[in-house]
């Protein structure tokens, strides 16, 4: 239970900075840079797959970057919601394909854990960034 904890706590170390500079950024920059960070999610483990899997786990994690891509695509053409879908479903494939399914060999039981706390923290970022700017837009 403590390297559960441990490595939670570590993911909301590393995602506390990434938001305090994405919440200073104008709305529709930071958007930009939440996609951004959503598909560089992706593409690390890419690397992971390269050093530690072989060619079809290359091609699950290619798979990931595209649905991942998707997601920013979505957001930056249609809601920002795309991209909170985007940051909450990254945990589950975190859980359930790296920590407790078949590519527990590709990513390290510690980082799969903490990019569940990282990634659900930026779910929940933009989740009240949008409720924030319609509030404002609403009264404005």
């Amino acid at each position: 239970m403590a390297y559960f904890s441990i490595s939670f706590v570590l993911g909301l170390i590393f995602v506390a900075p990434y938001l305090a500079w994405v919440h200073r950024l104008s709305l529709r920059d930071a958007n930009k840079a939440l996609g951004f960070g959503l598909f560089i999610a992706a593409v690390i483990y890419i690397g992971f797959a390269w050093f530690n899997g072989n060619g079809n786990w290359l091609v699950v994690e290619l798979i990931g970057v595209a649905v991942y891509g998707l997601a920013v695509w979505l957001a930056l053409r249609y809601s920002i919601l795309w991209l909170a879908a985007g940051w909450v479903f990254h945990p589950v494939w975190d859980v359930c394909v790296h920590w407790l399914g078949p590519g527990t060999h590709i990513v390290p039981a510690w980082y799969a854990i903490a990019c569940l706390s990282f990634d659900l923290a930026v779910a929940i970022f933009i989740v009240v960034k949008w409720q924030g700017a319609r509030v404002m837009k609403t009264a404005g």
